[in-house]
């Protein structure tokens, strides 16, 4: 089972300084839009997405079907086999993919200490 790639998505209070703070640590925006208040930042093959007002708490992020600069992969688990894997192993979802769709979904599992996991696959 391969997850695709991975980045965190943190909940900020205020995006454009956390724009500037991340560009200090050597991040350049790699996709978003500042206006709908959301940036995808990036170091080498790190990801991290700036998120203001659309959500509480950070987020990690896997996106099955893409490599860190967001090319398709030839290969890749699709995100319904991964849904239908952990739910084999009796992982309890927050928000579940449609199984009866193809193509671009999402599902939302927590870990043990409540931390969100979103499986979002864009192609």
């Amino acid at each position: 089972m391969t997850l695709g790639a991975f980045s965190v998505s943190l909940s900020v209070k205020d995006i454009n300084a956390s724009k500037v703070f991340y560009e200090n640590l050597g991040f350049k925006v790699f996709a978003g839009d500042l206006e709908r208040n959301y940036l995808i930042m990036k170091n080498g093959n790190t990801l991290i997405g700036l998120f203001q007002g659309m959500f509480e708490d950070n987020i990690l992020t896997f996106n099955p079907g893409w490599d860190e600069n967001a090319n398709k992969l030839d290969s890749f688990t699709d995100v319904r086999a991964i849904q239908k894997h952990l739910k084999s192993k009796n992982i309890k979802f927050e928000q579940e993919a449609d199984e009866s769709t193809i193509g671009p979904a999402s599902f939302v599992i927590k870990d043990p200490d409540g931390n969100a996991i979103l499986i979002d696959q864009h192609v």
